[in-house]
This record gives C-alpha cells, sequence and structure tokens, in this order.
C-alpha cells in the first residue's frame, strides 16, 4: 500500500511489513504480465516495486546481486556459458559478466518492460546490457530451459520475483529436471530462495525439489537484503555432479574487479549456517 510519503509493503507470511519514504511516483504500469512501480525515496534511491512486492532498491541491491552470482563464478572451476532466467533488471547480468572468463550469458525475462524501465531509472544496473556476451530475451523461461540443449551450460540463476504469478513455474522438480539435462557435468543452478527466516518450508520443498531432480550437492547461503521481509534473504546453489564444500578462495581474494559486498571471507562466512537452519536442512 502507499500514502502520500511512504511505500509500504506488507508481508502477511511474517506479520510484519517493511516502508520506505517517498517524494515521488515515477512510475506505473500494468504489463501483460504484472503491475510495476517506480519510486523515489528520500533514502534508498530509486524503488521498483511489482505487484506490491518491493523488487530492490538503489541503495542496497548489491548484496542480492552479488550474493546471486559471484559465490557460484568462484565455485565453479570456469564458467563459459550462463543462462539468467527472469532478472530483467540485469544487476546480475552485470555481475556475471565482471567475470572475463565467461564467454556467453543469455538472460530470459518473460516481461520485457522490467528492463525496459530498468534501463530508464535504474542504468548503472544495466550498464553491460550492451556487452557483445549478452544476450536478452524475453519469453518464457521455463519453455526456454526445457527445450535448452544437454550439456550445453555451465552456471544457471534463477532470479526470480515470488514463487506467485509468472515465476511459479520456477521452483518445482519438473523446472530443476530441464536445468540438470542443460547443465555440464560440474555445473551450477543458484536460485534465490527467500528469507531463511519466513519461507524455511519453501527452501526445505525447493531443495527436495532439485534433489529429486539429480542434483548431488546443495547449500543455502544466507545473506542481509534490508528491503526484503525480514531482512534477510537466501540463495541455494545446487551442483550436477561434484561438491559445494569448498570455492576458488584464491581467486576470490584476487579478483580483478571491485564489489561493495561479496569477498572471500563473506564467502566462506556464507557457508556456515545458522543452527536452525543447520537442523531443518539436516546439515
Amino acid at each position: 500500500m502507499s500514502s502520500s510519503n511512504w511505500f509500504t509493503e506488507a508481508h502477511e507470511a511474517s506479520g510484519s511489513s517493511i516502508g520506505f519514504r517517498t517524494r515521488a511516483l515515477l512510475h506505473s504500469e500494468q504489463t501483460p504480465f504484472q503491475h510495476i512501480e517506480i519510486h523515489d525515496t528520500t533514502d534508498w534511491g530509486r524503488l521498483m516495486v511489482i505487484d506490491g512486492c518491493v523488487m530492490l532498491t538503489g541503495r542496497d541491491n548489491f548484496l542480492y546481486h552479488e550474493m546471486m552470482t559471484h559465490p557460484a563464478l568462484f565455485t565453479h572451476a570456469r564458467v563459459k556459458r550462463a543462462v539468467i532466467i527472469g532478472g530483467g533488471d540485469c544487476g546480475t547480468l552485470r555481475e556475471v559478466l565482471r567475470h572475463g572468463e565467461v564467454e556467453q550469458v543469455t538472460q530470459v525475462d518473460i516481461d520485457e518492460r522490467v528492463t525496459r524501465l530498468s534501463e530508464q531509472y535504474f542504468p548503472e544496473l544495466c550498464e553491460s546490457n550492451d556487452d557483445p556476451r549478452a544476450e536478452l530475451r524475453f519469453e518464457d523461461g521455463v519453455r526456454y530451459m526445457a527445450e535448452c540443449a544437454a550439456d550445453s551450460v555451465d552456471l544457471i540463476i534463477v532470479d526470480s520475483t515470488d514463487p506467485v504469478g509468472p515465476a511459479e513455474g520456477l521452483f518445482n522438480a519438473d523446472f530443476y529436471a530441464s536445468c540438470h539435462k542443460a547443465l555440464r557435468h560440474g555445473g551450477l543452478l543458484v536460485q534465490q530462495s527467500e528469507s531463511p527466516l519466513a519461507h524455511l518450508d519453501l527452501i526445505k520443498s525447493m531443495r527436495g525439489a532439485m534433489r529429486t531432480a539429480g542434483f548431488d550437492a546443495l547449500r543455502t547461503l544466507p545473506f542481509p537484503q534490508p528491503c526484503y521481509p525480514t531482512g534477510w534473504w537466501s540463495c541455494t546453489m545446487a551442483r550436477k555432479g561434484g561438491d559445494l564444500s569448498g570455492f576458488r578462495e584464491r581467486g576470490a581474494a584476487t579478483k580483478g574487479f571491485a564489489t561493495r559486498y561479496y569477498n572471500a571471507d563473506i564467502h566462506r562466512a556464507a557457508l556456515a549456517l545458522p543452527e536452525f537452519m543447520r537442523q531443518a536442512l539436516g546439515e
């Protein structure tokens, strides 16, 4: 809901809400898939809202985009081809393309308007959209993965909205089976997996479906995300062959690009789960 100078998202599942003081509503439109708003806030930069849910702010999106990408890219020996499902704001794409060894990234988002509005209102996230290694497609990601050639991808990142509406089909065993087939041996699937405090049952269900689809190793990495429900979020990595117990620590420590949150120590720490998550996830 919104008032004259605040945007507030009520989160029924956790009995909580989060709000941002705003200066103006910059844009509002109903696309064929969802309702998108862009607000200008007093302290958090610009704010994107989809179907009443906060998607990102200019101030804290780096936490999410860096943790959705760099842990996986420094776990894999050498990602040549990556696929991003969703990710229409293009921040994840930008982070993947910071890695010089990546030769091709295909981003598949069902709603082109998310990307076009991001180019207008969040240009810093879209600075790699014209990179010759990037391919932007606007179509159904579930169908794209179902038709993806076997053993053709090193990394799949599912940067989706919550598991309702257009993103609902991205959280089940059929979709994960398509991803498993498309990945080469040692390949990685990364999916945003909501809040460990509010959505632990969903995380357990996702991990069960990933195992059903054939993934050998799973790790859920929590990280702070102030603009999302509970202020704490996670991504879940799954590997086709191999394990997820380590990463290329030297590469992460000597990376040739700047980050604002991710580093080798943060990666190491994110692999350590709080006790309630260890017990719930059987680690």
